[in-house]
């Protein structure tokens, strides 16, 4: 099988003209590096979490995936290797743009609303402590760059870059996806402070979203029963591990193995998100 990418943690191969066959693996980065310690089932963990949500979204919009069987994909990967991991998706054509929903005012941010009010251009009201909560959710999009940070664009030059119609959607799917997820996670006591969508768009130009789908990855989580606003939070994602390098000046570039210890708890965040989303024992 022809191997097209190797990103950060996927690999995507060509199953034929209109598949893929994605692989999610137990790397991990952190600040744009591939840290050199794999997180043991990490892969697994998120492949699944995008499943359930894919499901749980699918009356909003379609996704990509066609199985998550391995009896499904081509012998080639009719392997322990890949089993729980991977995903045979529809090939889309994606959009260039990451799409970015904040429902609290945290990260990068909270730095930018300190500096100036505004988050990605956008003029928050006054007042506002690390941590709160927005009065609504708001969509601040990046570039999609293939090396380094991606960087922040304002929506007007979404429109210039895609089209004003289908940036107007992307921004109504985006804030609608995260609305009712958040809802959901906040009943089983997980407050998911801001996350980042994929789309693309199918043979006939209808959304559909793609890659993966609010996991310990590509989202902020934090437990709902220790959140307090003025102050950073507690997560279930790899939150976690950036502290720590932050924290320990360890430089990621270093190739040091990263201490067990801090990839035991790293895998049990993964692995509670998981269960206290899904309902389901890892």
């Amino acid at each position: 099988m022809k191997k097209i990418s190797s990103g950060k943690v996927r690999e995507i191969y060509e199953v034929d003209e209109d598949k893929l066959l994605l692989v999610v693996s137990d790397r991990i980065s952190a600040f744009d590096y591939i840290l050199p310690s794999l997180v043991p089932n990490k892969g697994k963990i998120l492949n699944q979490i995008s499943e359930f949500w894919f499901n749980y979204i699918k009356d909003i919009i379609p996704n990509h995936v066609i199985s998550t069987d391995i009896k499904d994909f081509p012998k080639e990967f009719q392997t322990e290797e890949f089993e729980g991991r991977s995903m045979l998706v529809k090939k889309l054509k994606m959009v260039p743009v990451e799409c970015i929903v904040r429902g609290y005012i945290t990260g990068s941010g909270w730095k930018s609303y300190q500096q100036d009010g505004t988050v990605c251009g956008i003029t928050l009201p006054e007042g506002l402590q690390e941590s709160e909560k927005l009065p609504e959710p708001i969509f601040t999009p990046t570039t999609k760059a293939a090396e380094g940070h991606d960087e922040n664009i304002s929506f007007e030059e979404v429109c210039e870059l895609i089209g004003k119609d289908l940036a107007e959607n992307l921004r109504a799917k985006t804030i609608e996806i995260y609305s009712k997820c958040a809802e959901y996670a906040l009943t089983k006591g997980v407050i998911i402070a801001d996350t980042k969508f994929e789309f693309g768009l199918d043979e006939n130009g209808a959304l559909v979203i793609g890659d993966e789908v609010l996991t310990p990855d590509s989202s902020r989580f934090w437990p709902a029963s220790d959140y307090q606003v003025g102050r950073g939070q507690k997560s279930f994602d790899k939150q976690y591990i950036r502290d720590w390098i932050k924290s320990t000046g360890y430089d990621p570039e270093s190739g040091t193995p990263i201490p067990d210890d801090v990839i035991d708890v790293t895998v049990n965040k993964y692995k509670e998100a998981y269960q206290i989303l899904t309902g389901k024992n890892f």
